[in-house]
């Protein structure tokens, strides 16, 4: 007699356009290294779940530059994690608005403890299909969108006790400007001094554009908040600093870094990018 076959699972149907997004980068971090092999992060866990989800994996690869991005992304994110966590090894990180991204695979250092956090229909997938949860890899249920989004984390005291390395990415750009800029003055406000967030930004050109988005139109999900200068990330709070923006730009090659040239002539922001937000 042998063993039934592993059933496959199926998206969440509760899912809102929103956090159907989050089927991008993970098809992207799953199969993206055979598109763009220079850029492969190596994630074999997100590979795993595209073969238990049936993902139709050809309409997100066919988007290309998007992958690319993503796969950048995913680097700018894993190094400041590592330096951070190279400073700070007993440190906390959250992943606010995780979807099905796992980067303590790349940033578990055996000392430090990360918290993936989402709104309830993502981590209910989460759930379904992820190991549960030890004393170092913990879950939380959390909305950015809520006011409390800072107390509904539900910090130890030992996480407040040293500084937060705290990401954010493809959420923001989705939430109201209101919404962003409590975000960001939560984070000022509550963090532990010297902690970092990682997130990344939109020009604000993007906003109400996201239908053209090849990857993002099909979703219905909507772009709402891009920025129009750098300084908009910290004057909500005297204690934000801006540490460091990376511009994808570089990672398209010479046709990249022309556009880039010439966008600078209207703007200071990169049309897409990370940027590294401290507390002093």
């Amino acid at each position: 007699m042998t063993d039934s076959p592993e059933p496959q699972l199926q998206a969440h149907p509760r899912l809102s356009a929103v956090q159907q997004t989050m089927l991008i980068p993970l098809v992207a971090r799953a199969l993206g290294g055979g598109l763009f092999p220079g850029h492969a992060c190596g994630d074999q866990q997100a590979a795993e779940l595209v073969r238990r989800l049936q993902l139709p994996t050809a309409p997100y690869l066919v988007d290309r530059p998007t992958v690319l991005n993503i796969l950048w992304r995913t680097k700018v994110i894993r190094d400041t994690g590592l330096a951070f966590f190279a400073r700070h090894p007993e440190a906390w990180g959250v992943n606010l608005g995780c979807g099905l991204s796992q980067y303590f695979q790349w940033l578990d250092n055996g000392r430090n403890t990360w918290l993936d956090t989402d709104m309830r229909p993502s981590m209910e997938l989460r759930r379904r299909l992820l190991p549960p949860d030890t004393a170092r890899q913990r879950s939380a249920i959390i909305d950015l969108r809520r006011p409390q989004w800072w107390q509904d984390l539900n910090l130890p005291a030992q996480a407040l006790g040293q500084p937060l390395f705290m990401l954010c990415e493809g959420v923001l750009m989705y939430l109201q400007p209101q919404q962003v800029r409590h975000v960001l003055h939560s984070f000022a406000a509550q963090a532990p001094a010297g902690s970092r967030l990682v997130i990344d930004i939109l020009a604000g050109c993007a906003v109400g554009m996201a239908q053209w988005h090849a990857s993002v139109g099909p979703t219905k999900a909507q772009f709402h908040w891009g920025i129009r200068s750098l300084q908009e990330l910290t004057d909500c709070h005297p204690r934000l600093r801006l540490l460091a923006t990376h511009s994808v730009a570089a990672s398209h090659g010479w046709m990249g870094i022309a556009a880039e040239r010439m966008w600078s002539y209207w703007s200071s922001t990169p049309l897409y990018g990370v940027v590294e937000l401290g507390v002093d």
